[in-house]
């Protein structure tokens, strides 16, 4: 007899319920630090805050990755919120067409964030989850176009589905260590709670000083970030048709040439007359740092998520404006000393130099 409507929900309640118990148990099992945004769990040789080690896992137990997936991934603050509108605007560019310049104003870009056009596999944000799952709405999205998605999940912990020849293509971009950690240092004392708007305090008791000398330790979200580099480096080698690494670095110097190399990699390549037509500028004038950050939506929307806890759930909010700082290469450099420069590309050379990476 089938089941009816009414059991199969019951069902997934209660498996609900069984997995945010085991979870709650698991992570009083876990390694446990204190980083730059809070408490961070030790999980498959990584860290992760509870909100991004619940998704991990989530994703890992019931995501089912399709062979047009395209998968945006990046260690975090390594510019995920510019490749992800750059992606969503390359894709959906026949959908919401870019000429006349006056079309611009129907683009989703122009009304939502970025991080709403491009669901995250792990995060659980109010937008993207159907009865409190993240993965049922990805799965019901439909089959007939790809889906973008993104992560910051290691490429090692990544759903078995994924890494499988079947599992889509993975766009990696990486950023400069010294850059990261002041972004992310930044981003971190811009969180607040939705039951707490009227407080701006850092989550985490700890100076940057002491939070640098845990990056360089490797206890950051996702970190060690030498390791997360690494493993999506090497598998753009081993299968560079279903992996592109790409550098932060590289996207600002020539823009242009890397957006084509993008759409061509994500099989969205710009014909002839499209680049005669100016489509490819157009597309990166509607992402670029001084269109994204000057929206509305992104200097006074905000970003729904959700802590996971053995206690239970407790609301986020992260205001959009927080995911625009300054984007540019070298900043680090007006917020380190010389000292802590120098340290930083010691270890990126003594973690990464003999694998042919310079970052």
């Amino acid at each position: 007899m089938a089941s009816s409507g009414s059991d199969l929900f019951d069902g997934q309640v209660e498996e609900k319920k069984n997995f945010h118990e085991n979870f709650g148990e698991m992570l009083s099992t876990l390694p446990k630090g204190l980083g730059a945004g809070g408490c961070y769990y030790q999980y498959q040789g990584f860290w992760y805050s509870s909100v991004w080690l619940l998704g991990t896992i989530w994703a890992q137990r019931s995501f089912r990755a399709r062979d047009t997936d395209i998968l945006l991934a990046a260690s975090p603050k390594s510019g995920t919120t510019w490749m992800k509108a750059l992606m969503f605007a390359i894709i959906n560019r026949k959908r919401y067409p870019h000429l006349p310049s006056s079309s611009l104003a129907s683009h989703p870009l122009l009304t939502k964030s970025p991080h709403n056009c491009v669901p995250y596999l792990e995060v659980r944000d109010e937008e993207h989850m159907i009865g409190g799952n993240p993965i049922a709405y990805l799965d019901s999205l439909p089959p007939s176009s790809p889906r973008l998605l993104s992560t910051h999940i290691p490429y090692t912990s990544l759903p078995k589905s994924i890494l499988s020849d079947s599992g889509g293509r993975i766009v990696y971009i990486a950023r400069n260590p010294k850059d990261v950690f002041v972004s992310y240092w930044s981003f971190c004392q811009k969180f607040k709670s939705k039951t707490d708007q009227s407080k701006r305090q850092p989550l985490a008791g700890i100076s940057m000083e002491e939070a640098f000398e845990l990056f360089c330790k490797g206890v950051s979200i996702t970190g060690p970030f030498w390791d997360h580099v690494l493993d999506y480096w090497k598998a753009s080698l081993e299968r560079p048709d279903q992996a592109l690494f790409i550098k932060y670095e590289d996207m600002k110097m020539d823009t242009m040439q890397h957006v084509k190399r993008l759409a061509e990699f994500m099989g969205h390549p710009f014909s002839l007359e499209e680049e005669r037509q100016g489509i490819v500028q157009e597309i990166i004038n509607l992402c670029s740092f001084q269109n994204l950050s000057n929206l509305e939506v992104n200097k006074s929307g905000a970003y729904h998520v959700h802590i996971a806890s053995q206690t239970g759930q407790t609301p986020l909010l992260v205001n959009n404006s927080a995911f625009f700082r300054r984007g540019e290469v070298g900043d680090s450099k007006n917020h380190l000393t010389v000292e802590m420069l120098e340290h930083l590309d010691k270890i990126t050379e003594e973690k990464l130099g003999s694998f042919g990476l310079k970052l």
